[in-house]
């Protein structure tokens, strides 16, 4: 009994030193991740650089040249909290993870889709909102269609964004049709205006605002073909910057900010006039 109380002893003092012995160096530790966190740079900084991409409704461009969008609101005003300035960096979606990484900025608030594939290479923040990929079809091209499944077939060709997740549910869920995908989201509605493909899949609202727009032309198939949560896209190896956009994004949850401006750029056409 003495001999298994000796054990015990020699053992919980081995602990005790182990956990003393780590506390002590994970204080110098501790210091060097927080000082290298992105949100300690853009403090130190005072600037908040964002990565995006411009599509309706998310980030445009209005008569004056100004960045405006939902995307757009929701940056501003995170700098706006932090207290710093904001630097938008328009890159191409198809390269704007590798973008993320090799630090051209510090996050992207660009209508990114968290899938498993992305979160291999960068964490994504909770979700802020929802959306889906829906299908905007040339009307002469889509006679007789009644859902989204009937372009599923040979012959029908349906554009994509480059990199985009509208891509992804082509590929899913329309497998049979031809796929081309397109550098940007102008270029894509352009070859589907010139009757060049038969749709063109992307998220939503903008297949229901683009046939409002040019319903001689066009027309949406607006049953969701893949629902999506949106996250700000974050570099891996950084939790503390990771937990100030999840805590910021729960904050203006609860405040209903981002449901306003949500209901704003996607379920009302009040914005329209600033860009044309």
């Amino acid at each position: 009994m003495r001999q298994r109380r000796l054990i015990f002893r020699a053992a919980f003092l081995a602990a005790v030193f182990t956990v003393f012995g780590i506390s002590a160096s994970a204080g110098p530790l501790q210091r060097k991740l927080a000082a290298e966190s992105t949100i300690e740079q853009i403090a130190r900084r005072g600037v908040i650089r964002v990565g995006m991409d411009t599509f309706v409704p998310w980030a445009m461009k209005n008569k004056k040249g100004e960045l405006i969008g939902f995307e757009i609101d929701v940056a501003k005003q995170l700098a706006h909290d932090m207290g710093v300035k904001i630097e938008f960096v328009p890159t191409k979606w198809s390269g704007i993870i590798p973008a993320l990484i090799t630090g051209k900025f510090d996050v992207i608030i660009g209508g990114m889709t968290i899938t498993p594939k992305r979160n291999l290479k960068i964490n994504f923040t909770r979700p802020y909102y929802y959306t889906g990929q829906t299908l905007l079809a040339y009307k002469k091209l889509a006679a007789g269609a009644k859902s989204w499944r009937d372009f599923n077939r040979p012959g029908v060709t349906i554009a994509a964004r480059l990199g985009a997740t509208g891509a992804v549910a082509c590929k899913r869920f329309l497998p049979k049709a031809k796929l081309r995908l397109f550098d940007d989201e102008p270029s894509a509605l352009q070859e589907l205006r010139n009757g060049r493909v038969n749709a063109f899949v992307t998220s939503a609202p903008l297949p229901a605002f683009m046939a409002l727009d040019y319903p001689e032309t066009l027309v949406a198939f607006n049953e969701i073909i893949m629902k999506e949560a949106i996250g700000f896209g974050v570099r891996k190896s950084d939790p503390d910057t990771l937990n100030y956009f999840n805590n910021w994004i729960e904050t203006q949850k609860n405040s209903g900010f981002l449901q306003r401006r949500y209901k704003y750029w996607f379920t009302s056409r009040d914005w329209k006039s600033q860009i044309e």
